[in-house]
């Protein structure tokens, strides 16, 4: 009976394996047919007269299909090499900037060992930031500038068109920032590692004198803050360093300024009236609100000279101060040949020289400043001074002239960061004549300043570059002479432009005319309605 179903059932396994085989072979030829780029060709029949031809055809066609695919997949390798190359480069260029980098993995399973890599690789940061030893730069452009704060304002460079040279903090990030790095330094002085801080009580935001900070790109900011100490002429300075991260304490010390004594020296020539008014300054904030200066003026010619003295001796008589020393030269005026002798002929032991001109105010705040922000073999200043503008533009619509006191406002309307101008700086003596002093072959007006900048700059020192409050450019109509060279008298031309008045007020005495005219279309319009 098996026998029987079998030999019915093979025919219809015969016929399922035919039709099985049949199917496989239409397959097999729809799926080895050769197709164009847009269609299908036809299937040359067997027995047609183009048959050959229509093969080879077909074959050629496919070899230029590969051969292009080919090329393209060369190409693709070569970009890949090329960019594959190019990460390998960057790779190796951090690693080499920065090895301990790489090594800064959150690894779960050992989590002490990643914070410890974290805590050394921001530590590094602090070590390849200009915190502990000055930076060779190229240029005078190079130097990153500090800007200055106290608890209500920022004193900033960076002004441009919306922002003011004096303001409060006007961004919530940059307000937070302040606060928390003022907050951490007062942490820092009310728990004090030793017993520093024992006898003078607990600090408040009421102790904070000034900051300053700066931002270096690619490492962090640095900030130093200067606090009241227990008496008068000491006081604390914080130092901390955001490594683009969280803010690390990189020292707590006392600093004592009590017997730092500063040498201001101001080279002239006639200009005797400027001269009174910068004794004027002088007597009030050095004399009877310092009391730790020293004056040396190195005069040129013999113009004016007896009345230079005479405002010299009287000042001296009246506030009984002999610390003043007065040198004569005969021959042409040259500011770095003046600070130059000035700075060489003190023989005292090492001092702060402040290089001063007949035409700069100054405040017993700036002196602590100048004091506070140089350090002998370490640190130099140089600050940035608001220069203000000519006042009969600046107050030409009020009835009379503010007093000088009242004109010594830091405002966008009154004067600018005098930031192109490196000629007021503090430095120690031993910094000046160790770094060579000034280039005397420059004569006359601008350029001395600059190359005794650079000469900073290319050294180990650390150059405070920063606006300040208490130093003033006071307004004087200015004289480019014929004598000067190409260069000297494109400085001096810049600078008279730029100490006349804002862009604002400069296009309202272009525009007078149009204004006038406006307003007396108005009138006329208004008599007619």
């Amino acid at each position: 009976m098996l026998r029987r179903g079998f030999i019915l059932f093979l025919p219809r396994l015969v016929g399922l394996v035919v039709v099985a085989c049949c199917l496989v072979s239409i397959i097999y030829m729809l799926a080895c047919t050769p197709k164009g780029d847009n269609q299908q060709p036809a299937l040359p029949r067997v027995h047609g007269p183009t048959v050959k031809e229509g093969y080879e055809a077909i074959l050629q066609e496919r070899d230029e299909q590969h051969h292009n695919y080919i090329i393209s997949l060369k190409k693709q390798i070569a970009q890949l090499k090329v960019e594959l190359q190019g990460r390998s480069e960057q790779l190796k260029k951090v690693q080499d900037q920065n090895p301990d980098a790489l090594d800064i993995q959150l690894d779960h399973s050992n989590l002490e060992k990643a914070q410890a890599n974290l805590l050394a690789y921001l530590r590094s940061q602090i070590d390849k930031a200009e915190v502990h030893s000055g930076v060779k730069l190229s240029t005078e452009y190079a130097a990153v500038p500090f800007e200055s704060f106290t608890l209500q304002k920022v004193y900033q460079l960076e002004t441009g068109l919306t922002r003011h040279p004096e303001e409060k903090p006007v961004r919530k990030d940059k307000r937070d920032e302040l606060i928390e790095v003022i907050e951490l330094a007062l942490r820092s002085l009310n728990n004090p590692e030793g017993d520093d801080n024992a006898k003078h009580g607990l600090y408040t935001a009421s102790d904070f004198v000034e900051g300053i900070y700066r931002t270096e790109k690619n490492k962090g900011t640095l900030y130093e803050l200067t606090f009241k100490g227990d008496t008068k002429h000491q006081f604390k300075k914080i130092v901390l360093f955001r490594p683009f991260g969280p803010v690390m304490k990189v020292k707590n010390e006392n600093v004592n300024i009590a017997d730092t004594l500063i040498n201001v020296i101001v080279p002239l020539a006639k200009r005797a009236s400027k001269f009174r008014q910068f004794m004027q300054n002088f007597r009030e904030m050095g004399i009877q609100q310092d009391g730790r200066i020293h004056l040396t003026v190195v005069y040129f010619g013999k113009e004016q000279i007896n009345e230079v003295k005479s405002i010299l001796e009287n000042t001296s008589k009246s506030t009984n101060f002999k610390n003043f020393t007065f040198i004569q030269l005969n021959e042409e005026f040259s500011r770095g040949k003046g600070l130059d002798i000035g700075a060489r002929f003190w023989k005292g032991s090492n001092v702060v020289l402040f290089f001063c001109d007949v035409d700069i105010y100054f405040t017993a705040e700036f002196l602590n400043s100048c004091r506070l922000n140089t350090h002998p073999g370490k640190k130099v200043f140089y600050p940035v001074l608001f220069s203000q503008y000519n006042p009969s533009i600046i107050y030409g619509h009020q009835d009379s002239i503010p007093s000088l006191q009242q004109q010594l406002v830091i405002k966008k309307e009154t004067g600018f960061w005098r930031d192109f101008g490196f000629g007021m700086t503090c430095q120690y003596r031993s910094d000046f004549i160790n770094i060579g002093g000034f280039d005397l072959d420059i004569k006359g007006w601008g350029g001395e300043d600059v190359h005794l900048y650079r000469k900073y700059l290319h050294s180990n020192l650390i150059v405070i570059r920063t606006p300040v409050r208490g130093l003033f450019h006071l307004w004087h109509e200015k004289q480019c002479l014929d004598e000067l060279t190409p260069e000297q008298y494109k400085m001096c031309m810049q600078s008279k432009a730029m100490n006349e008045a804002s862009h604002g007020q400069l296009g309202m005495l272009v525009f007078k005319q149009e204004i006038e005219t406006h307003l007396q279309r108005q009138k006329l319009s208004s008599k007619k309605t």
